[in-house]
């Protein structure tokens, strides 16, 4: 079991020191560190420590948005420790998942997500009704046209193979047998 910490900063200019300081003060051994944006949760250095995290294993930061600054992102984030067995600990906001209150927090955004989840599912569920009630069709368009249908099936009465009939109309073979399914 480890302590991992993590320090970020947006941009070259700003200094880690005080964060790496205040990580080190708590024991954390690695420190991972980098100069990115909180927007995305695309981070080099972040993926890095998150792949070194495991059950058990203690993440450390100095603040919560030094872990990303979007609430969905947050949320989703906290769920996926969990899931994990990963504890969290914030420096400045007392927030340690190892603590009832901690870990009162932590359910909390498990909540909040398991609740935007259900609604974008909600959301999305509407969207696609809607579509079907306009008429549209869903998914991806046929990769064969009704006449490259039809020649499929006449190319295959006349002994030909699924492979040779997916070169010679350009699609996998799997498209083919497909096609004669139907």
């Amino acid at each position: 079991m480890s302590t991992t910490g993590y320090a970020r900063v947006s941009t070259d200019d700003q200094d880690l020191t005080s964060q790496i300081d205040a990580l080190r003060a708590a024991g954390c051994d690695p420190i991972y560190t980098e100069h990115a944006s909180g927007a995305t949760m695309e981070r080099p250095q972040w993926i890095e420590c998150s792949r070194g995290l495991g059950k058990g294993d203690t993440l450390v930061v100095v603040r919560i948005d030094r872990l990303g600054r979007s609430l969905p992102d947050l949320v989703n984030l906290l769920d996926n420790l969990g899931q994990r067995g990963i504890r969290l600990q914030s420096l400045d906001e007392g927030i340690d998942t190892t603590t009832t209150m901690g870990k009162l927090f932590f359910q909390l955004c498990a909540t909040f997500a398991e609740y935007e989840r259900n609604l974008i599912r909600e959301r999305t569920r509407a969207g696609l009704d809607a579509a079907r009630a306009a008429g549209r069709r869903i998914g991806r368009p046929p990769a064969l046209t009704p006449e490259q249908r039809s020649h499929v099936q006449r190319l295959r009465e006349q002994g030909e193979g699924v492979a040779t009939i997916a070169r010679i109309l350009e699609v996998s073979p799997s498209t083919i047998r497909r096609a004669i399914q139907q």
